[in-house]
């Protein structure tokens, strides 16, 4: 993009258009947090020039110090917000000022409402503080210079929130970046000196660099840093306030929710670093896509090093919010040298047992934040159990599942109170892999076990078969599928007892076999069914339906798999299927039987017009028993 030596106007992104409508309206009763979200840009700005300083020391040559500094203009109506960071040329400024690039867009926008609250809470997931100056100010004015260009480099950018903005090139003599705010007329609050300083206090007193507060009738020594300027993290934890905790996780991870717990740890010795981790109370939007931004922050010996350190958290644990500090890590490695160092290796499996650990005990001592998180992240947790087997069992005890004995579709039985409730006897644990819960709950599958009093999980994200390939055993006893394939046949004398007699019953298999031939792998008289005339089992080795849908969404080949066809022998309908001597007729019943137990799995029917026309032909039949009437 070529910007000119004179303004020039564009359009913001249609995305921000509509997030600029309705965020005024959503964040106007905390609209002081304009401030931190500022203060909080300023500060990261700092961090990133004094990494790539590390490289290229000339980059602080001309601006040794790195600071924040807020200037006043009552006279003006102007608030001024400045760093000596990294700054921004005009490609950059049109990127980060005029589009939004998070994925997940679309859907973050159709989840604003106008309550503000909830929009409030929303617009922190998605991380667009910058925007919440339009809240305070009619008109906006950033000049930026990246640092290593030179003077003639520098940029503006001028807008007034209505869906345009312009920029163009101008002279700036130091690098970084300044916003300035023209107050909106009941804004003028901000113009207060005590007013500032009680923000800053509040929101900014970790900021790891001086925050100045240059009031009117200072000269140009005169502005004295508000803020502590000690990075909190470095701090006793004795000494730390929770409010502070919340106001550096806001300031960390740009979300206006409260997290649902976080840990500060120092560790001494061989290796030496802090850390200081959150957990969200909110998914992010762009929670499932792998290629979103993610991981802690790292710094060493207090010198900021990157934004998202992947290295230090497993994937599964990608919505832990925080820093790291670490005392003994090389500045001038790779990102690719850091995966292989050591050190690394042991502080992500620190790490990752902290992170457990703090699921667990949230887990134990606050149930009702625990279903929080199970809420947001419980799906994400599970690809653990398969990608970390080395605390597979920890993870196992933070699962949480929807079971036969839970109140509705509640997601509050662990795998410890399925072994507690159990019978002594009982050396199973018994789920269920359904299409939604509500499916999983009605599944022909449970009537046997129902009956028998015996607990199902009932299972139902898109991962859960996947994960249940790794999940084998938890304390002892092993995890059955009901859907699989029943241990044994039933016996002859069960059989006749049932319903059909057994030379009935084989002719009654054979015929059906012979009519569903392309579509199952075996028809038997099931165990399991007490209410419903069929149910589709696979065996234990194949994969299932839900399996096969998750493959090919990722593009891979399912192997094949064909179910066999279970037969309820005492069912009325299966009665009339094997008294049904016209072969056409017994066709129709035999794939109308087969079309209900593959829409009972949540499965689409091949050739639904068919299904229809079989159905249609069954209920256009006259009624026997008012023929006899007549």
């Amino acid at each position: 993009m070529t910007v000119q030596n004179q303004p020039t106007t564009f359009s913001f992104q249609a995305e921000i258009k509509q997030l600029l409508r309705l965020m005024v309206h959503s964040l106007y009763s905390n609209r002081e947090i304009f401030l931190r979200e500022l203060i909080s840009n300023a500060s990261d700005a700092n961090d990133k020039l004094r990494f790539e300083a590390l490289a290229a020391p000339d980059l602080l040559a001309d601006q040794p110090e790195l600071a924040i500094q807020i200037s006043l203009d009552p006279a003006a109506g102007t608030l001024t917000v400045s760093d000596s960071g990294i700054g921004m040329s005009a490609d950059e400024i049109v990127a980060q000022l005029g589009t939004i690039a998070h994925s997940g867009t679309a859907e973050f926008l159709g989840k604003l409402t106008g309550e503000s609250r909830h929009d409030a809470e929303l617009i922190g997931q998605f991380g667009v503080g910058f925007y919440s100056v339009f809240i305070v100010a009619d008109q906006v004015e950033v000049s930026s210079r990246r640092a290593g260009l030179g003077a003639a480099e520098g940029v503006r950018w001028v807008s007034d929130g209505e869906g345009e903005y312009t920029v163009e090139k101008i002279d700036k003599p130091d690098r970084g970046t300044q916003v300035t705010l023209t107050l909106k007329d009941d804004a003028r609050e901000f113009l207060d000196p005590l007013t500032l300083e009680h923000l800053i206090h509040k929101y900014s007193d970790h900021i790891a660099f001086p925050v100045r507060l240059r009031k009117p009738g200072d000269g140009e020594s005169g502005a004295e840093a508000v803020n502590q300027g000690k990075a909190l993290w470095t701090r006793p934890r004795a000494e730390i306030g929770d409010e502070e905790y919340l106001e550096f996780y806001r300031h960390t991870a740009h979300d206006f929710a409260a997290p649902l717990t976080w840990s500060h740890n120092r560790v001494e010795g061989k290796r030496e670093y802090t850390s200081l981790l959150y957990v969200p109370s909110a998914a992010p939007f762009d929670l499932w896509n792998r290629e979103a931004p993610k991981g802690v922050k790292l710094y060493v010996q207090r010198v900021f090093i990157s934004d998202q350190a992947t290295q230090f958290l497993p994937l599964y644990l990608r919505f832990v919010r925080g820093i790291v500090d670490a005392s003994d890590l090389s500045l001038n490695v790779s990102r690719e040298l850091l995966q292989q160092d050591p050190n690394v290796a042991a502080i992500k499996s620190a790490l990752t047992k902290r992170v457990l650990e703090m699921l667990d005990r949230l887990a134990q001592d606050e149930p009702g934040k625990y279903a929080t998180f199970w809420k947001e992240f419980g799906a994400v947790l599970k690809e653990g159990i398969a990608e970390d087997p080395g605390n597979r069992d920890k993870i196992a005890g933070l699962l949480r599942f929807n079971s036969t004995r839970s109140d509705g579709l509640a997601q509050d039985r662990s795998l410890k109170d399925y072994v507690d409730s159990a019978p002594a006897d009982q050396d199973q644990i018994y789920f269920l892999i359904g299409e939604s819960p509500t499916a999983a709950r009605g599944s022909p599958h449970l009537e046997a076990l129902r009956d028998r009093g015996t607990e199902v999980l009932l299972l139902s994200d898109r991962i859960d078969e996947w994960l249940m390939q790794y999940l084998r055993e938890f304390a002892g006893k092993k995890l059955k599928d009901v859907s699989r394939d029943a241990p044994e046949s039933p016996a002859e004398g069960e059989i006749a007892a049932a319903g059909t007699e057994p030379k009935e019953r084989k002719q009654l298999l054979k015929r059906i076999k012979r009519v569903l031939r392309d579509s199952i792998d075996e028809v038997r008289i099931s165990r399991r069914l007490k209410e419903s005339p069929a149910c589709l089992v696979f065996k234990e080795e194949e994969i299932g339906f839900q399996m096969r849908e998750l493959l090919k969404a990722a593009g891979h080949d399912a192997p094949a798999s064909v179910p066999s066809l279970e037969l309820n022998d005492a069912h009325p309908l299966v009665t009339r299927l094997a008294a049904e001597t016209q072969e056409p007729k017994f066709e129709l019943l035999a794939r109308l039987l087969f079309d209900q137990a593959l829409l009972l799995e949540g499965q689409p029917l091949e050739d639904p017009a068919a299904f229809v026309r079989r159905v249609n032909t069954l209920l256009a039949e006259p009624d026997p028993a008012a023929q006899g009437a007549a």
